[in-house]
């Protein structure tokens, strides 16, 4: 990023009453958590049993096999050892004195362990898990992170609330993350391929000053922000928003 373009974002940015960040898998892959589509990435590992990461993380396949579900998410989605990046830290920091709502894909709570406040979830939180029978709530520290969790009131099959595949998207947090995004003069948009929908159609709603992404690979998007960055997230994010 050359000096021109970082003082374009800052000017934007020191004129901005609300400014709205939307990050994907890449914004946590520097806390040792693997993305999803690049190259590397969860869906283009090979498994040996055949099954895709698409039905090992659907609704059909939890219900069906709770076994086999908590043996891959156990071991594969949760990621306790992991901390906050630079990227979360910067975000977090300058929320600190600064009007900013962030819309996350990632299910792993890091933007709010960093100290972010605004958050809305859109595909929900390993953090987080219900009893399917009696509704009870459960925080992922109250739960052994191996086998199949049944709930201790009534013995009901435990769920985690992380939109699976067949299920719809938490309704009150897209409200609130797509108000937020509409009413925004900066939208700065990071570490996502922008190939998954609804997420992927949110930057659309966008009509304030300036948009930003920040990605290493293209997306079909590009053409939709004002400017785009092929940097790395964390660094790119600390200085323009420090």
């Amino acid at each position: 990023m050359n000096a021109e373009t970082l003082a374009r974002i800052k000017d934007a940015l020191s004129r901005a009453k609300k400014v709205v960040f939307l990050g994907g898998a890449g914004v946590s892959v520097a806390s040792g958590i693997p993305d999803f589509r690049s190259p590397n990435g969860l869906y283009n590992q090979k498994r040996a049993d055949g099954r895709s990461y698409e039905e090992l993380l659907s609704h059909d396949y939890f219900m069906e096999d709770p076994k086999g579900f908590y043996e891959f998410y156990w071991a594969s989605m949760v990621n306790p050892a992991a901390k906050p990046n630079l990227a979360h830290r910067a975000l977090a920091e300058y929320e600190r004195n600064h009007d900013l709502a962030i819309l996350t894909q990632n299910i792993d709570g890091l933007h709010q362990l960093a100290g972010s406040k605004r958050v809305h979830e859109i595909h929900g939180s390993v953090q987080s898990y219900h009893c399917l029978r009696c509704n009870h709530k459960f925080d992922l520290s109250e739960l052994k992170k191996d086998g199949v969790p049944v709930c201790p009131h009534c013995g009901g099959l435990i769920k985690p609330d992380v939109v699976l595949y067949g299920e719809g998207l938490p309704e009150q947090a897209v409200f609130d993350g797509l108000s937020d995004v509409q009413h925004a003069d900066v939208m700065i948009v990071g570490g996502t391929s922008l190939t998954v929908y609804p997420f992927a159609s949110f930057p659309q709603y966008f009509r304030g000053a300036l948009s930003v992404l920040i990605n290493a690979q293209p997306t079909p998007m590009d053409s939709l922000f004002d400017i785009v960055i092929r940097e790395d997230i964390g660094t790119t994010l600390e200085r323009i928003l420090q």
